[in-house]
Parts: C-alpha cells; sequence; structure tokens
C-alpha cells in the first residue's frame, strides 16, 4: 500500500474500537472521515468515543459516538440505529474491536480469559455483522473484518487468540457466501503487529511493524466500490528494510 487516495463522499461508515487515540480504531474513522465518509463511531468507553468525535469535528469529520458493550446485541444494533437516524444509511461497517489478551502458555489460561478473547474479537464481529445486514442490504454495502497474520503464521504462545482471529476469517469468508444474493461484500484484513505507541511500549521500536498507512489503505481498499471481492482475507505484513 502507499498512500493511495480515496473517495467514500455520500458513505456512512461505522467502525467499532475507536476510543483510544493513537490505536488502529481511530486511525481507521479519522481515514474514512477525511476521504468524506460520515462516521459512527463505536467503543466501549463512552468518554474516550465521545473525545474522539470531538478531535474528528475539529478536522473537519462529520461524526457521531456509540458507546456500550459490543458482545450485547442491544449495543450493537444500537450503534445501527446511531447510522440510520443521524445519516439516514449505512454503508460500511468495519470490526476493528478486539485485541490479544491471552498471551502466554496455554496451561495458564483461564476460562475466562478464553471467553473474554473470543467474545471480543469474534462475537463482537458477529454481533455487529448481524445488526447492519438489513442496512448494508439497503446501500448494497460492506464489512471489513479484522483477522490476524496470526491466521496464516500462527505464533507460540497465543493459542487462543490464534484461534478467535482463525475463527474470524472463517465467520468472513462463510458470511460473504450467505450475503452474496444480498449485493453485500465481506472481507477482511489479517495484520501483523501495528506500530501503536501499545505495542511499541511493548515490543520497542525495533520491532517489525506494519505502518498505521498500510493499515488504513488495506481496509480503504477492501471498502471501496472499485473492489469486486468478497470472502477474501487480506494479509499484511511489514515491508522488509531497504525495499522501499
Amino acid at each position: 500500500m502507499n498512500g493511495r487516495s480515496f473517495d467514500f463522499k455520500g458513505k456512512v461508515a461505522l467502525v467499532t474500537g475507536v476510543g483510544r487515540a493513537g490505536q488502529i480504531g481511530n486511525a481507521v474513522a479519522l481515514a474514512f472521515g477525511k476521504a468524506g465518509a460520515k462516521i459512527v463511531a463505536c467503543d466501549l468507553n463512552a468518554v474516550g468515543v465521545t473525545e474522539r468525535v470531538r478531535e474528528f469535528a475539529a478536522q473537519g469529520v462529520d461524526a457521531r459516538p456509540s458507546a456500550g458493550d459490543l458482545t450485547e446485541p442491544d449495543i450493537a444494533a444500537l450503534a445501527v440505529e446511531v447510522a440510520l437516524k443521524h445519516f439516514g444509511r449505512l454503508d460500511i461497517v468495519i470490526n476493528v474491536a478486539g485485541g490479544l489478551t491471552t498471551y502466554g502458555p496455554i496451561s495458564d489460561i483461564t476460562a475466562q480469559a478464553i471467553d473474554r478473547e473470543i467474545a471480543i474479537n469474534l462475537k463482537t464481529t458477529v454481533l455487529v455483522s448481524q445488526a447492519a445486514i438489513e442496512a448494508l442490504t439497503s446501500s448494497r454495502g460492506c464489512i471489513v473484518n479484522f483477522a490476524s497474520i496470526a491466521y496464516y503464521n500462527p505464533q507460540s504462545p497465543m493459542a487462543v487468540y490464534s484461534a478467535a482471529k482463525a475463527a474470524v476469517a472463517g465467520f468472513t469468508r462463510s458470511l460473504a457466501l450467505e450475503l452474496q444474493d444480498r449485493h453485500v461484500r465481506v472481507n477482511a484484513i489479517a495484520p501483523a503487529m501495528v506500530r501503536t505507541l501499545d505495542n511499541v511500549a511493548a515490543a520497542g521500536e525495533e520491532g517489525h511493524y506494519v505502518e498505521m498507512q498500510e493499515i488504513t489503505d488495506g481496509v480503504m481498499s477492501l471498502a471501496s466500490s472499485d473492489a469486486a471481492m468478497s470472502g477474501q482475507i487480506l494479509p499484511i505484513s511489514p515491508v522488509p528494510a531497504g525495499s522501499l
């Protein structure tokens, strides 16, 4: 990816996981907003997502917050209702919410930790997609999910996270088939570790990172009206040093 120009004027995008500055959901929502889309920004943290929406407004982005736990069907449905109430339509759903919370030997992972990992990565993706299907059918829209490079290249010790992200990939491919007659496309990106403040703090400046621009370009490419693909999982790995 190399900083392509995208035009999403007239489109409405719902993005989950937007509550924290400097993280992937925030960057994705802002990129779509700067490309002309109206944004529904979703996050568990009501204070954080409201602050992000204020920041978006200062940059000329028309956005509305929707706060709550997206592992609950009513909260997922509320996010879609925010889009329909304020903007009259929904064209794009980007399921960013999730993350790695069960790093460590499988013998140390509790049942509660397994439930959490599946819930934040898979359940949120399923419930938000489910809530959005009718609106996306009306707009012939699309869904972009977040799997992980761990789907292609599992690493130790992160078996439960790898399983959760593999489930997202499987869900993506199956839902794409289910929704093809509705003209709703469903794809996912599968990034390696992204350069965020949290990841750099944990892994150091010299780690091999996917840059945020590569993430936003990948998601926007899959969401673009020029893209005809559905059921695809797009891996995004770090660009080798010296290749640019």
